[in-house]
């Protein structure tokens, strides 16, 4: 008997593109042995609740057709559950950071003939609290800015208009003091924003965490301490080409977990979406999720 995939797209993400292309992508994969059905969220959550509900109905594999924000909610359904599906991926949202750290190609074709291959590996899955993450938590007055990009322009220039656009709000550029603790590190500093990452993938800077890897159980922290805005400008140019670990303004270390407060509100942007506000416990679930990925594309698989 065929294996019986649930696939859960958000009608709108991209340019509608999994909308448009959703009869190809249903006859491809059916074509491939798959039993497909599908749910189209209607909502913020509601990615979560269809991904819980596959679990539950005992679906053999999940696919996320979207970006970064659908796979973030169906992760967030699949992370509680004990016995979890492989996860397929189908990167057809305005930002695919995720998507691309794993090698899954954009050309929905490709992708859907990737999960046809049943190839699967373990990855590290990050969890804030009661909430999970994929690709990054941040948090800091300038990651609170990527909330009011409009979205308009944010399918236009993709994840880096977050921070850019952000500079523009000049009253907003100020450090706050953040409490760090770790088994590795025990830091308060006045700090712009924090990053932890699970992949080296990360709104268009290839290279913030060059060595960080997706199945080594460990979470990438990286800390920017309080700078002015030519300071910033300048580490933010060096981070795009890998030069930033250098910087004096750079606190840089791998954990298993770390706990964050601070007097401020501080929200945290989990993988792009807000996920809460501090104080947070930040830690790592070791190869907690199959994901389908090229059994050949990928030498190391970050």
């Amino acid at each position: 008997m065929g294996k019986r995939a649930r696939l859960i797209y958000n009608p709108t993400s991209g340019r509608e593109e999994v909308k448009k292309r959703l009869h190809d992508i249903l006859q491809r994969l059916e074509r491939g042995g798959l039993e497909t059905s599908t749910h189209a969220t209607i909502g913020e959550g509601d990615a979560t609740l269809a991904a819980a509900d596959a679990v539950e109905r005992g679906f053999d594999l999940i696919i996320a057709a979207g970006g970064d924000g659908t796979l973030y909610e169906v992760i967030n359904g699949m992370a509680e559950k004990q016995n979890r599906p492989a996860l397929g991926i189908l990167p057809m949202g305005t930002t695919n950071d995720f998507a691309r750290a794993l090698g899954i190609p954009k050309n929905w074709e490709f992708a859907c003939d990737l999960i046809l291959q049943q190839h699967t590996r373990y990855i590290d899955v990050g969890k804030m609290n009661h909430r999970y993450f994929i690709n990054i938590a941040g948090g800091g007055s300038m990651t609170e800015l990527t909330y009011e990009v409009p979205s308009k322009l944010k399918t236009m220039i993709g994840q880096m208009a977050y921070y850019i656009k952000g500079l523009e709000k000049l009253p907003r550029f100020r450090p706050v003091e953040l409490s760090f603790r770790s088994e590795e590190v025990a830091l308060k500093e006045e700090i712009m924003m924090f990053l932890i990452c699970n992949s080296n993938s990360v709104g268009g800077f290839e290279k913030l965490a060059p060595d960080a890897s997706l199945n080594d159980g460990l979470l990438d922290v990286f800390i920017l301490k309080k700078c002015n805005l030519p300071e910033f400008i300048r580490i933010v140019s060096a981070a795009m080409r890998g030069e930033h670990l250098n910087d004096p303004h750079v606190v840089h270390f791998k954990t298993r977990r770390i706990e964050v407060t601070s007097a401020d509100y501080v929200q945290i942007n989990l993988d792009g979406e807000l996920g809460g506000t501090l104080p947070s416990v930040f830690s790592v679930l070791p190869n907690h999720l199959q994901i389908y990925v090229d059994e050949y594309g990928l030498s190391s698989y970050r």
